[in-house]
């Protein structure tokens, strides 16, 4: 790829739907919080960024995959190595007050902007952690939609929060996050998703909750056929918990049949090439571009970009680079992830129009028919 290709995907306008507030603090702001709260740390911030690297679920599980994933270690994994969950969890220990919040989510939507051109950022965040109780879920809320404001202000940018519910919890421990939401509606929280590894909870454990977001209006996602090597968990994301769009999907490939439902509905699925697991980048790799052939809904996003590290724009140029998507087709995943977008229809519009002008300016081809 050339240079002005390059640069043309870096410029490109994009949605990012699929990005967890705590991996996108910086590296630096890391080592300056840990630092003024005197967090004990087993090494310096930037070098437990530098050697994230969570480590695979028990191999056995993956052994006759349609999509082969890697037995071995990959060539770049650092000696000692540090979860991405592990860092998360420091990383939350350090944010004390609300300023906390709101700088992380400035900073996340001023990375965005100005590495991958996003012009809607839509977030996850954790529930209150102890240490934060005081603030409550409404101060917390506004703490981080204060950080989006201030983005939009600055960076002519939209943006959304997402309630994320810890799938290793209960059925009813979920069903109390979203009756928290439902009961405190926020002008900036537009859904909700399900994280953390699939393996730790099957998604019809969180039926109830994701009944009571769907009556409230809430946009619904969950992370789906991403560790569990199966697709059937993406079927119950869509029937049972009532999905508008699945974060990762990459095991639909084991099911013909679910592989043709979610083509022919055209479901979107947020993917992200690089992991954590450094050694299933090949995998996630070859695993999205069986996605494309196969002619499904394809929406490139960051995920946890600060810790992995990578961007959108990063994103797009793998997809360009290593898997040879063409530009016309990454103009119709940028406009695909407006579309999957939770903003309210009018706003969805006014950034569909400005995609389409911004995308003619910079002559980005469309697909042909």
């Amino acid at each position: 790829m050339g240079a002005d290709t390059r640069t043309l995907l870096d410029r490109m306008p994009k949605v990012d739907l699929h990005c967890h507030l705590i991996g996108t603090v910086r590296a630096s702001t890391f080592a300056e919080l840990a630092r003024r709260e005197r967090l004990d740390l087993p090494a310096e911030p930037e070098r437990i960024y530098a050697d994230v690297n969570s480590l695979p679920p028990d191999p056995d599980l993956y052994r006759d995959t349609r999509v082969p994933v890697p037995q071995g270690r990959a060539a770049d994994e650092p000696e000692v190595s540090y979860s991405l969950f592990q860092t998360s969890r420091w990383v939350t220990q350090v944010l004390r007050d609300a300023d906390d919040l709101t700088r992380i989510t400035y900073e996340a939507f001023e990375a965005a902007h100005r590495t991958s051109a996003t012009r809607h950022l839509e977030v996850s965040f954790d529930a209150v952690p102890e240490h934060l109780a005081s603030l409550g879920y409404l101060g917390c809320v506004e703490a981080y939609a204060e950080g989006i404001r201030l983005a939009e202000r600055d960076f002519g940018m939209s943006g959304r929060l997402i309630a994320a519910i810890d799938r290793s919890g209960s059925g009813e421990e979920a069903l109390e996050r979203v009756r928290t939401v439902v009961d405190h509606p926020h002008e900036y929280v537009a859904g909700i998703g399900l994280d953390n590894l699939e393996t730790a909870g099957p998604p019809e454990r969180f039926a109830d909750a994701y009944r009571l977001a769907g009556e409230a209006g809430l946009g619904r996602t969950a992370h789906s056929s991403e560790h569990a090597p199966v697709a059937v968990n993406t079927i119950t994301c869509l029937d049972t918990l009532g999905c508008d769009r699945i974060d990762h999907g990459y095991f639909v490939l084991e099911d013909d049949d679910v592989v043709a439902r979610v083509r022919d509905e055209q479901v979107p699925f947020t993917v992200i090439s690089t992991t954590s697991r450094r050694s299933w980048r090949p995998w996630r790799r070859a695993s999205i571009a069986a996605m494309l052939e196969a002619g499904l809904n394809v929406v490139p996003a960051s995920d946890d970009p600060g810790m992995f590290p990578t961007t959108l724009a990063g994103e797009y140029r793998i997809l360009a680079e290593d898997l040879g998507v063409p530009v016309p087709r990454l103009r119709a995943m940028a406009l695909a992830g407006v579309e999957a977008s939770w903003l309210p229809s009018a706003e969805k519009a006014a950034l569909r129009a400005r995609f389409e002008r911004e995308l003619d300016e910079l002559g980005v081809p469309a697909q042909e028919a």
